[in-house]
């Protein structure tokens, strides 16, 4: 009959002195006391290991910080383990894990691995804006907490400063974008809900402003600022490009020569440059093409017809339109991309096809089910739109001045 192992009591335990060899003072159910020469005692357990049945041992860490009480306690979990067939180390060990996973899946972590998947849908301009967004005003606060721990109350705290300053708009979108994030941590295991689903809800929403932009009856008088402004040849034409092929400030500034189909006076814009990331095919008139014999002998050796500057490998900053134009005196009355708004207004008004207008927009429709069953280009009419459209442009700059 095996020998019952008589229970120790504080007192042992404070007393036991070190010997020349360990030693262990057992206090039954595999828990023992180790003793070893140095002075340390270390908290063991003794079990067998389910279904193989070896002989293994799990410390519950040293004596004085683990008492005795706590010692047993730690045992009689273990001993609970053992009864699923759960071995204690291998339970640790897998918890251990688990903690420093969570400590390593810091919001800004999880958030960066989010941006390399989001970046992908949209435009460089508009993932590079993103992440900026994400760097100035969440990740000095939250970033370093890790996934789990984020919670409303606190990312609340980090966006009313925001809001004060009635910055509502930078509000709305940090929101989404943190929502986002939170919804990227659920899909890939990482959390478990999203906690903050409902932070938008405890701010004011933004008043939606349409872009400023200029009626056709100012169009002569913008022209004539556009002609007589200081600002670089290259500048002055991208403005005139944009005009004319009715894209946005980011496709335009971007455009590269091997997009361009001179022969059958096309402009291919990849899916990859397109904010909605579907490609586009713009129809170009004989103004059009005309830009860009006029930037041929200043980029025609370049990747890009409108090449940067001060890095000509590039293209020009996306917001260089806007720059001029404000420069110009149109601050608060116009920016870039309110020339595509003037130009669908304009095509409105004169009665072209909502869906030829749409589609020279790159715009895609809302309706799913519209969207699903009306996917022609409406190439040649969207080219004798855009004609008549260049007509409209030449016909306002004999009008100026």
């Amino acid at each position: 009959m095996p020998r019952i192992a008589k229970p120790l009591n504080d007192t042992q335990v404070k007393n036991a002195k070190p010997k020349d060899k360990e030693y262990n003072l057992c206090d039954g159910k595999g828990l023992m006391l180790r003793v070893k020469p140095n002075g340390t005692k270390l908290w063991v357990f003794n079990y067998s290991r389910p279904y193989t049945k070896k002989r293994a041992n799990i410390s519950f860490g040293t004596y004085p910080p683990v008492t005795l009480s706590k010692a047993r306690k730690q045992c009689l979990e273990a001993q609970e383990l053992l009864k699923q067939s759960i071995d204690p180390k291998e339970a640790r060990t897998d918890k251990d894990k688990q903690e420093q996973s969570k400590a390593n899946n810091t919001f800004e972590h999880v958030a960066l691995r989010w941006y390399e998947v989001k970046k992908t849908t949209v435009s460089p301009e508009y993932a590079l804006d993103i992440w900026r967004s994400l760097e100035l005003h969440i990740l000095p606060s939250l970033g370093k907490l890790p996934i789990h721990k984020i919670n409303a109350p606190d990312t609340i705290k980090t966006l009313e400063p925001i809001a004060a300053k009635g910055s509502l708009e930078t509000v709305k979108r940090l929101s989404q974008r943190l929502n986002e994030v939170m919804t990227y941590a659920i899909n890939t295991g990482l959390v478990g809900s999203n906690p903050l689903s409902g932070i938008k809800s405890s701010f004011a929403s933004p008043d939606k402003k349409n872009l400023p932009t200029i009626n056709i009856s100012e169009f002569p008088e913008f022209l004539n600022s556009l002609s007589s402004a200081n600002i670089t040849k290259t500048t002055r034409h991208l403005i005139e490009w944009q005009l004319h092929t009715m894209v946005r400030p980011s496709e335009a500034a971007g455009t590269c020569w091997d997009e361009i189909d001179m022969e059958n006076g096309l402009w291919n814009i990849p899916a990859s440059r397109m904010k909605k990331k579907r490609p586009h095919t713009v129809p170009l008139t004989e103004q059009a093409l005309e830009i860009l014999e006029i930037m041929r002998p200043l980029s025609g050796h370049r990747t890009h017809v409108f090449a940067s500057h001060n890095k000509p490998r590039t293209h020009t900053n996306s917001s260089t339109a806007n720059v001029a134009i404000k420069r110009m005196g149109y601050s608060g009355k116009l920016v870039a991309h309110g020339l595509r708004s003037l130009a669908s207004t304009t095509l409105n008004e004169q009665g072209f096809n909502y869906d030829v207008i749409e589609a020279a927009l790159a715009h895609i429709d809302p309706n799913e089910t519209r969207r699903a069953y009306n996917r022609a280009e409406y190439l040649e009419q969207r080219r004798e739109m855009m004609e008549w459209w260049s007509h409209i442009i030449y016909k306002n700059r004999s009008k100026r001045g």
